[in-house]
């Protein structure tokens, strides 16, 4: 798995957009080679309603990955998918610095990623895997995890 990049803003001018359209593939088949793609280190897989030639119904499947991983993100399309070709694209990428801070809540601690620019906080979201994982096991809604999380994120800049 290629690893992510670092958390400090820079840019990245070392990455690919790619693309196929699709036809005469399950969702099943979709959520598969998502995962299988992500596993081999693309940044960002996503889909989109089209239609295609003689008004057919299809969907577009996109990702982003180094140019180091086109070849192996290639692969993956060819093997897994129905498509005959794939289009790509040179592309730069502004990434902002990411910060990652750990939220009490009654619960349990929420890990919330926070986006900075010129140090500044302009960004946050709590880890929904963590607030999902809190709501089952306590019982409780995820909307309520949630609410927590925000009034604690308000309190902490109330107090700052």
């Amino acid at each position: 798995m290629v690893p992510h990049p670092p958390n400090e803003e820079h840019i990245d001018g070392q990455m690919v957009k790619m693309e196929v359209n699709l036809d005469d593939i399950s969702g099943e088949w979709l959520g598969y080679v998502m995962d299988v793609l992500f596993e081999a280190g693309a940044n960002d897989v996503f889909y989109t309603p089209i239609y295609m030639k003689k008004n057919r119904p299809g969907i577009l499947l996109q990702l982003l990955c180094s140019k180091t991983s086109m070849e192996k993100m290639k692969e993956i399309l060819l093997r897994e998918t129905t498509t005959l070709g794939i289009r790509y694209y040179p592309l730069t990428v502004h990434r902002m610095e990411r910060n990652f801070k750990k939220v009490q809540t009654d619960w349990g601690a929420v890990t919330v990623k926070q986006g900075i620019s010129n140090g500044e906080v302009f960004q946050s979201s709590p880890e929904f895997e963590d607030c999902k994982e809190i709501a089952k096991r306590m019982n409780v809604p995820l909307k309520k995890v949630y609410e927590q999380v925000w009034q604690a994120l308000a309190e902490n800049r109330k107090s700052n």
